[in-house]
């Protein structure tokens, strides 16, 4: 472990390449990171048990492992941490992969540590808002939960709960792309709006990242993904919750 204990700037790098570890290990410690390294999901599910996590590195090329599998398998355990995926392909494959599967953002190998540090930043702020929010004052707090068509969102578990009372832990993006909807029923909401609120960063043409969430969210609550009706695309424009008022409600 390095670095000074944080509740929220906590770190597990999970890599087998230890040289390469360390160095990004160290590199996160100079920006005020606490870090843990595992070389395999064995060591990294340890780890977690026994430390309150924020943010997880994870390597997809772990020898004998499937880094896609263990993304998905660290989205299913209780209190979840943020996901960011090191790949060292720069395929759209892998990355729409992983997107899929619930990690918050990517970077590519080799990387620069302040991009590194940068988006560890980001994706770690993002993924401490609901906390934060529920935390404020009773008063003034915004609602907590947000009823809709037999579903409610919960905003400070992030988790969606299914009219037949089932629980889905949402990947951090689905969340803020799901809340930022219900928040403006009706309304069409921009891809790159979208993609600032769910991933702090400008679209470009090639980023596919807000239309695979929508495509999750889709996945959860439609009855037909591919003939939606409550998530629906407004070609050239964005996305629409389109739903009567009267089923939508916040507390």
């Amino acid at each position: 472990m390095t670095g000074f204990s944080s509740p929220q700037r906590r770190v597990l790098i999970i890599e087998d390449d230890v040289e390469l570890a360390e160095l990004t290990a160290q590199e996160l410690s100079f920006g005020g990171f606490t870090t843990y390294i595992a070389e395999s999901g064995a060591q990294a599910f340890e780890l977690l048990k026994r430390h309150p996590i924020s943010l997880v590195l994870l390597d997809l090329m772990l020898p004998g492992e499937d880094g896609l599998e263990l993304c998905k398998q660290l989205r299913g355990i209780d209190n979840p941490p943020a996901i960011i995926m090191v790949t060292a392909r720069n395929e759209l494959a892998d990355k729409v992969a992983g997107l899929e599967l619930g990690a918050d953002d990517y970077v590519v190998k080799p990387f620069e540590s302040r991009e590194l540090l940068a988006r560890c930043k980001a994706v770690i702020r993002r993924h401490a808002a609901p906390q934060a929010q529920a935390e404020t004052a009773v008063a003034n707090a915004p609602p907590s939960r947000y009823h809709f068509l037999g579903w409610q969102l919960d905003l400070n578990a992030r988790q969606l709960y299914s009219p037949q009372g089932v629980t889905i832990s949402l990947p951090n993006s689905d969340f803020h792309v799901l809340l930022s909807l219900l928040e403006a029923p009706n309304k069409v909401l921009s891809r790159a709006l979208l993609l600032r609120r769910a991933f702090g960063r400008n679209l470009n043409y090639e980023d596919r990242a807000i239309d695979v969430c929508i495509s999750r969210i889709r996945h959860y609550i439609e009855k037909d993904r591919s003939k939606p009706e409550i998530v629906r695309t407004v070609r050239n424009e964005g996305y629409i919750l389109y739903i009567d008022p009267q089923s939508l409600h916040a507390e």
